[in-house]
């Protein structure tokens, strides 16, 4: 059995040879006229007709039958098979040059018409083909899906190619985030991009990167949320905004927390917490409706997780004398449920109750025990505001790294006026785990932040030494 350098190595000979018969093997287009799912769909029709069809895509498999061949050709939208035979091609002698230079794995343009086999399968009878990219690594045999999670990660692109249900969870993802989109625009919000880059990280309680500018000499963060840029968008006028965007948090990772994410958070003046309360759920059931055709009841996990019924309603001081600890009960958090009565004190950036100071105009929803949806009436009083910074910088002198900082910047806009609002903040990671029962972040963030592969192995060693 060749080795994989002995078999790219033979790939390389090929691209060679390919490159001395005058051929280019990257050309910079290809004569495509369809797409497969195309030509599949209207099979029968152009089969009828005559119609000759041109297509390209990546070589699956190769199957000789004496002095022909068949081979599976797919795109993005589908497969198909191609017919291979001298007698069909325009130039004989190109018979050879397909098995003396073309491999598994290759990407391919082909033109033929099309044909059924006895065996009743829609099959492009192969009249000429060129090189679209000749590949130097062949494809893996077999992929080793969870024996090997971590090359499945590391190497998406073959996740990708060879495990057709890790591609079908970021399509979903895709068609996702598209909804999301389609529903806020419906109810009038406004989409905007706000800097990634801060000179102080603030939204959310958290430990922040760091990075510095060379240009300005200054140092700058990733930020952690983009809560305080687009509260500055409501001072300048605008009502109804939101933003999709990439987050980041020096923090741990795990199955519901990676520090690279893609965060969701909206924004609406004059309205408060309760108001979102039916707009979130409104907004939950939709996603899942849109996600599971039309069914309100979600599977995750062995639980069916009902979003067409009432949200449950829990206190938070309830769960941490049941539970002792939040990150505990999300793990019993199965059905959709408000989670309200935070201490003030942890939501610095919210209102209070009117009728009790010490709890936080706020709520969170649970489902599948994810935290999905944090929500408040936000705070507008810049006094107010800024007590509360100083009391979060002071929990910071005392070495809480993840207080709120003191933003003086945010706090001189609240001082222009900032209107009565609520917000909220949605992780589409996790969201989007949920609505295609992934039970962990990394199978559904296509590059989820890992060690090199060599800390890997080092890590791997060490353990089996230890054992």
């Amino acid at each position: 059995m060749p080795t994989l350098e002995e078999l790219r190595e033979i790939r390389i000979k090929k691209l060679e040879s390919i490159e001395a018969a005058g051929r280019d093997p990257y050309p910079a287009k290809v004569k495509r006229d369809f797409e497969i799912k195309k030509t599949l769909y209207n099979f029968f029709i152009w089969r009828l007709i005559g119609k000759k069809v041109r297509l390209a895509g990546r070589i699956r498999a190769i199957r000789e039958h004496g002095k022909a061949a068949f081979f599976d050709l797919e795109d993005e939208s589908g497969k198909i098979q191609c017919f291979l035979s001298r007698k069909n091609l325009k130039n004989g002698d190109k018979y050879g040059d397909f098995f003396s230079g073309f491999d598994i794995g290759d990407f391919i343009e082909v033109e033929g018409s099309l044909f059924k086999t006895k065996k009743k399968e829609k099959t492009v009878a192969v009249s000429g083909f060129e090189m679209a990219a000749k590949t130097l690594r062949p494809l893996p045999e077999k992929w080793h899906g969870l024996k090997d999670v971590e090359e499945r990660y590391r190497k998406r692109y073959l996740d990708l190619i060879m495990n057709p249900a890790a591609k079908e969870k970021f399509l979903k993802r895709s068609a996702i985030v598209s909804e999301v989109r389609n529903f806020l625009n419906k109810n009038g919000f406004r989409e905007f991009e706000t800097p990634m880059l801060q000179p102080i990280p603030g939204g959310a309680s958290a430990r922040p990167f760091k990075t510095h500018l060379n240009a300005l000499d200054i140092d700058l963060y990733l930020r952690v949320a983009p809560e305080l840029y687009l509260k500055r968008l409501l001072v300048g006028g605008f009502e109804k905004v939101y933003e999709i965007g990439r987050c980041f948090r020096n923090e741990g990772i795990d199955a519901h927390h990676n520090p690279e994410f893609t965060m969701l958070e909206v924004y609406a003046a004059y309205r408060d917490s309760a108001y979102l309360k039916n707009f979130t759920a409104e907004f939950l059931r939709r996603l899942v409706g849109q996600s599971n055709d039309g069914n309100l009841v979600l599977n995750y996990e062995n639980h069916s997780i009902d979003f067409s019924q009432p949200f449950k309603e829990k206190n938070y001081g309830d769960l941490i004398n049941e539970y002792g600890d939040l990150d505990i009960a999300k793990h019993h958090l199965i059905q959709p449920t408000f989670v309200s009565g935070f201490p003030s004190e942890i939501l610095p950036l919210s209102k209070d109750l009117k009728n009790d100071k010490s709890r936080a105009d706020a709520f969170q929803i649970f489902a599948g025990g994810f935290e999905l949806v944090k929500a408040f009436t936000e705070q507008n009083n810049p006094i107010e505001q800024r007590k509360r910074f100083e009391e979060q910088e002071k929990m910071r002198e005392k070495g809480e790294e993840e207080a709120h900082r003191l933003d003086n910047d945010f706090l001189e806009a609240l001082e222009y006026g900032m209107p009565p609002c609520a917000g909220f903040g949605l992780g589409i990671d996790r969201l989007a785990a949920l609505l295609t029962d992934s039970h962990t972040l990394r199978e559904i963030i296509l590059f989820p932040t890992m060690k090199s592969k060599i800390e890997h192995q080092d890590l791997q060693n060490k353990a089996n030494i230890s054992q």
